[in-house]
């Protein structure tokens, strides 16, 4: 009998163990995560009420300063940390922040519905959202009739996210090649006040992510570096075969050896499971290979529990 009773407890101690999970979770930083964040916290105080993630989606530029300074420990990015901020935190802590990825994204080319125009090459792109021109071409293009066809001659009007955000400063590397946005670029603090502008005013243009996309605009096909056209579709993201996907990360200040707090642990758990990538597609993003997972499911095994 008391082998059996014995035999019981241990079967139900790792529940009593979850159950009692309870804590605050902080987080802080990018607003395209924001969506996710929250609702990989819905599900988290579902299997555990004790639980309360503190969100604060500032921008992806929040995320290192909140790490780096203490106030977070999990930090929310639409971008890699540059090395400045790495540089900074190391400094500041002896040891790098613990990178992970938790979905896969794009950055989207809007434009009005009634817009006709179907595609964009990377120098055409460079040319109408920059005066740098770094991509190559030779002139800018302020007007739509400059593209050709039957598109209207009314003056561009550009809008995007502004510079707090990693859509900002990722878009600005990637489709200006590094170069500086015009001055009259409308900054936005959030894609979907990008979308909202852009679905109101025929004449404009602008860029989201993949998850932003509404009735009153067009994403359009992106010219990848041998010139084939490609839509941003989940599978052209997945692949890397469209031009502007990327990884979305969540960083942490964890120093070596340690455990995570129960909270975190039981997040991070979630978001790698077939749960928490449910969560990804079906806000619109796109969910990381298996074989991802499983790198970041071992990582996770691998760590010491927290007493």
């Amino acid at each position: 009998m008391a082998l059996l009773l014995g035999m019981l407890l241990a079967l139900l101690a790792p529940r009593l163990a979850a159950d009692e999970i309870i804590g605050p979770l902080s987080a802080v930083g990018s607003d395209t995560l924001a969506g996710p964040m929250l609702h990989w916290g819905d599900r988290l105080v579902e299997r555990h009420p004790g639980v309360r993630l503190q969100l604060q989606a500032s921008g992806s530029s929040s995320a290192p300063a909140a790490l780096t300074a203490g106030t977070a420990r999990l930090g929310a990015m639409s971008r890699p940390m540059n090395d400045l901020e790495r540089q900074a935190f190391i400094a500041r802590h002896g040891y790098p922040p613990v990178e992970l990825k938790v979905a896969r994204d794009a950055l989207v080319v809007i434009v009005h519905r009634h817009n006709p125009l179907e595609s964009l090459g990377r120098r055409e792109l460079d040319a109408i959202f920059s005066e740098s021109r770094r991509c190559g071409a030779e002139h800018g293009v302020e007007r739509w009739s400059q593209l050709g066809g039957m598109l209207p001659g009314d003056r561009i009007v550009l809008h995007g996210r502004n510079v707090a955000s990693g859509t900002h400063d990722l878009f600005r590397r990637r489709a200006l090649c590094g170069g500086d946005f015009r001055v009259r670029l409308n900054e936005h603090p959030g894609s979907a006040a990008v979308a909202a502008a852009v679905a109101a005013e025929p004449s404009s243009i602008g860029f989201v992510g993949l998850n932003h996309l509404t009735a009153g605009v067009r994403a359009l096909q992106l010219h990848d570096p041998q010139g084939r056209v490609v839509s941003p579709t989940p599978r052209a993201v997945r692949r890397g075969d469209y031009p502007l996907w990327r990884y979305l990360y969540l960083y942490l200040n964890l120093p070596p050896g340690s455990a995570l707090t129960a909270p975190e642990h039981a997040f991070l758990e979630l978001v790698f499971s077939p749960q928490g990538q449910a969560v990804v597609e079906e806000l619109g993003f796109v969910t990381l290979t298996e074989e991802r997972l499983m790198q970041q499911r071992d990582w996770l095994a691998s760590l010491p529990m927290a007493e």
